[in-house]
């Protein structure tokens, strides 16, 4: 076995149970980008970042993903959410794939998950890509050049585009697999090329993890206020609700854009990077993440670009509606250091309602908040998914169900005796559509959603006047400096009111009858913060 790059040999791939034709340990920037073009997976783009297509899979592939069904994971998994995976084919696959990559180039990374110490997990990468070692290296948390000699992983990812699973001899659906064993330590991922199956796998370890150590795993976006770590914010939210675009605030420091922690210390990053949306991106809008666009060292996922301007169109979508770039935090200028802060103050619930019924703001009660948290009601954004074109209205608990493998009442417990204990405003808003449905109305204003938010952050928005609403019960602002308050109440910005009813009445019954599912595990206070059926 060919080895180069920064490792102790006592602490290589073998220690794993893997061999490889050649392997490349830990190699920087500059070396991955000069390996991607080398072996031609990836066009560099200008400005110097790296321009790689997926093929199929422009998406993640959440049918396909499965949980060992073992003694460590019978009595903690919801199986209700999680597809699970008999253990001697699990075992079956990864003898597979460890024989698949004998003959293979690999790539390692030795990463962490966590930017809390106290909560970190150390990780080992193993790619066929050197630009999916590039997207993650991004993506994760970096040790120090010296830290790397005495690195040992806790968890080990091993990801083979290549590799095309047996569905009868391992027990999946397809040939496309991601497999996780809680028991081994061990993420299999095969037949994918799309690079956010690497990350998404790990954080669903961190939010198995993190729960028995009483700290709440999140779904969720964070900034705090500039020089003033104790002033922070958390947006929940699925893909496409505007995790990463809210967040980005420039009068606000970036924590992070996809998963954190909130232990008793406060919250704390998963990653060292973002991975955000860039279908119409443009420099008005989004600035910050327009910037990273053209910065050596990012990652572009399936945006197209003319072959002979090598010009970007942010603008097209022939691929998919899931376009994305890949880039560390340093490239935000005003992202924290430490990926740390104090407890939350404001929590958001991000939800992109498709059916145009929900207001632009709303306030919500402890009750509520756990209520809407266990809802996670929302529409899935074209593209996220594999198969998903248009709006689909859905309910993903914990506004992450396919990354949450516990019980969805064990998230939302530590969620609300945390807000309890700590006294956080919780707020609602959505990005969804305004004036009508997806197909008739438009999607909310983000100038908009960005000034009500700041409202919300800053505190002056508790300082309005506030109506209940007549469908949720929830607080809704009457008028904000800045905002056309048509837009506050929705049925204003209908044309047919009758429609906006008969819309409104569809919505809260789908919210009653998922909410079903929960009832027996939740107290009086939460099962009465539901809407009301007319």
């Amino acid at each position: 076995m060919n080895e180069t790059g920064t490792r102790n040999p006592e602490h290589g791939l073998k220690q794993n149970g893997i061999e490889a034709d050649t392997v490349y340990y830990n190699d920087p920037e500059t070396v991955l980008v000069e390996r991607a073009l080398q072996r031609d997976e990836a066009k560099l783009a200008p400005g110097g970042a790296l321009l790689a297509l997926t093929g199929q899979h422009t998406g993640r592939s959440p049918k396909d993903k499965f949980t060992v069904r073992d003694a460590t994971t019978e009595n903690t998994v919801d199986w209700k959410n999680n597809a699970a995976m008999d253990p001697t084919h699990f075992d079956a696959l990864h003898a597979d794939m460890l024989e698949h990559l004998k003959s293979k180039t690999v790539f390692v990374q030795d990463l962490a998950c966590g930017a809390d110490p106290a909560h970190r997990i150390p990780v080992r990468f193993v790619n066929e890509l050197a630009w999916h070692m590039l997207f993650i290296r991004n993506m994760m948390r970096r040790p120090e050049r010296s830290e790397l000699a005495n690195f040992v992983n806790d968890w080990t990812v091993i990801n083979c585009p290549s590799f095309r699973a047996d569905p009868k001899k391992h027990g999946c659906r397809s040939e496309t697999v991601i497999a996780v064993s809680f028991e081994k330590k061990i993420v299999l991922i095969g037949c994918t090329s799309y690079a956010g199956e690497n990350k998404k796998s790990i954080f669903g370890v961190m939010n198995y993890v993190l729960p028995g150590k009483g700290v709440m795993p999140m779904h969720c976006s964070a900034n705090h206020a500039q020089g003033n770590p104790d002033d922070a914010a958390v947006f929940f939210g699925l893909s496409g609700t505007g995790k990463t675009t809210l967040s980005a605030d420039p009068n606000r420091t970036l924590i992070g854009d996809d998963e954190h922690g909130w232990s008793d210390d406060g919250i704390f990053n998963f990653e060292g990077g973002c991975y955000a949306k860039t279908i119409n991106l443009s420099r008005e809008a989004e600035p910050e993440i327009y910037d990273t666009t053209s910065r050596f060292g990012a990652v572009l996922e399936n945006v197209v670009m003319d072959p002979e301007t090598r010009k970007l169109d942010f603008d097209d979508a022939s691929l998919t509606q899931n376009t994305r770039v890949c880039y560390p935090l340093d490239m935000i200028p005003n992202a924290s250091h430490t990926g740390q802060a104090g407890i939350p103050k404001n929590i958001v619930m991000l939800t992109c309602d498709s059916f145009g019924v929900l207001p632009p703001i709303a306030r919500l009660t402890p009750a509520q908040a756990m209520y809407h948290f266990l809802s996670g009601f929302t529409a899935k954004v074209a593209g996220t998914e594999k198969g998903v074109t248009e709006p689909e209205p859905t309910f993903s608990t914990c506004f992450g169900a396919p990354f949450m493998p516990r019980r969805p009442t064990e998230y939302g417990n530590l969620l609300r005796a945390k807000i309890a204990e700590h006294g956080s405003t919780c707020w609602l808003v959505n990005t969804g559509w305004t004036g009508g449905a997806y197909g008739t109305g438009s999607r909310m204003p983000i100038k908009a959603t960005r000034a009500l938010l700041t409202a919300a952050l800053n505190g002056s928005l508790n300082d309005v006047e506030f109506r209940t609403d007549e469908n949720f019960g929830f607080d809704v602002p009457v008028a904000v400096d800045g905002v056309d308050s048509t837009i506050l109440n929705p049925r204003d910005t209908w044309a047919d009111k009758d429609a906006y009813d008969a819309q409104a009445r569809k919505l809260v019954q789908m919210f009653i009858d998922n909410f079903t599912q929960y009832e027996t595990d939740v107290d009086v206070e939460v099962r009465e913060a539901a809407p009301s059926a007319a």
